[in-house]
């Protein structure tokens, strides 16, 4: 009878510690509503991008940043209605430069020129969301 309450106890454990590990509640997690997402993203990169390199909050938000351009992409990338939106596209060229340059050059400051294209970028994005689209 011991050795039957023990496995039951150890099988509740393991499936509690995997749905606990499957939930999408976290703290970095998107809702779902693409317009929020889409907002709550660019302004994490925009507060990634402006703050000055000595700050000591630079590489913590550098990293939120990264994090948050993988959850968008995985979350929309393959969602039709979405893809064709002026906005989403928009966002796809912005993210996939920011990325391309967090990862070629995870040590050097993002560029003046790449920041001024974000910039617009974001503020197309933004224009783009408040029409509808």
């Amino acid at each position: 009878m011991k050795r039957y309450w023990s496995r039951l106890i150890a099988l509740v454990l393991v499936a509690v510690i995997g749905l606990m590990g499957c939930s999408n509640n976290g703290s970095g997690s998107l809702s779902g509503d693409y317009r929020q997402d889409t907002l709550s993203v660019v302004n994490t990169l925009k507060t990634a991008l402006d703050l000055p390199e000595d700050d000591p909050e630079k590489a913590q938000s550098q990293a939120l940043a990264r994090e948050k351009i993988n959850e968008f992409s995985a979350r929309y990338q393959r969602d039709t209605s979405v893809a064709a939106l002026n906005s989403f596209t928009t966002m796809r060229t912005a993210l996939n430069s920011l990325a391309g340059h967090y990862s070629s050059y995870p040590n050097r400051p993002v560029p003046q020129k790449l920041k001024q294209r974000l910039q617009q970028e974001f503020k197309q994005v933004e224009n783009s969301l408040s029409r509808g689209g």
